[in-house]
């Protein structure tokens, strides 16, 4: 082999590694764009949402009376400030009612 098919051939080898180096930094690039990257997060947190959901799913038909249990435990401590007013407004009542058989009209 001369010494100048031995030059061609590496700038062969050369040219084919650049053209290498070239694709390579392209994805690169294109791996780290901000859409991309946003697009990555997105399809990672709705697949991490869907798997909760299919597991409590899967856990509910385990065990439907905890959960329903739970979830009505949940739905009064929402609901607990309509519940309390709602009860006191009974209370009152009861006592009021209570209160008008015992007292006269003289005081």
């Amino acid at each position: 082999m001369t010494l100048e098919a031995r030059y061609r051939e590496a700038c062969a080898r050369a040219d084919l590694a650049r053209g290498r180096l070239h694709l390579t930094a392209q994805e690169a690039k294109a791996r780290v764009a901000p859409a991309r990257l946003k697009q990555d997060v997105k399809d990672k947190a709705s697949n991490a949402v869907l798997n909760g959901v299919a597991t409590a799913a899967a856990k509910a038909q385990q065990r439907p009376f905890a959960v329903g249990a739970a979830v009505a435990a949940f739905g009064l401590f929402l609901a607990r400030r309509p519940l309390a007013a709602l009860f006191r407004r009974l209370y009152v009542r009861f006592q009021d009612t209570q209160s008008d058989n015992v007292e006269n009209d003289n005081g």
